[in-house]
């Protein structure tokens, strides 16, 4: 009990997010034939764009401040080359995720970061 008196307000806004988040699903327009998955497959795809193009933005401010360190001798180069590579592997996680799944509509949806099927990608 001593818990949900110091939290209430916590539980509140988390129980807050989670509805307006419930409604915002429901508000989107309805499509004849959509089903649950499709609507949630939609907002995924969405989620991860938006991630992906964040990420992307800060990862790459940070290949240059761990590059500077690397340089200068404070951090390894292994820091480097693992963050690198980790960027490499979320440009490519759209191309993972149909390749996985066999589905070729995923990569239409989540694309690559050099775009789908060959074309420049809009970030």
């Amino acid at each position: 009990m001593k818990f949900f008196k110091k939290n209430i307000w916590t539980i509140c806004s988390w129980v807050a997010v989670f509805a307006l988040i419930a409604l915002d699903a429901f508000a989107e327009g309805y499509v004849e034939g959509a089903t649950l998955m499709d609507t949630a497959a939609k907002k995924a795809a969405n989620v991860f764009k938006s991630v992906k193009t964040i990420t992307f933005i800060l990862g790459g401010f940070g290949l240059v401040g761990i590059a500077y360190q690397a340089i200068i001798g404070k951090v390894k180069w292994s820091w480097f080359a693992g963050l690198a590579v980790g960027m490499a592997l979320l440009g490519a996680a759209g191309a993972i995720v149909e390749y996985a799944s066999g589905d070729n509509q995923v990569n239409n949806t989540l694309g690559t970061t050099f775009g789908a099927n060959g074309t420049e990608s809009s970030l």
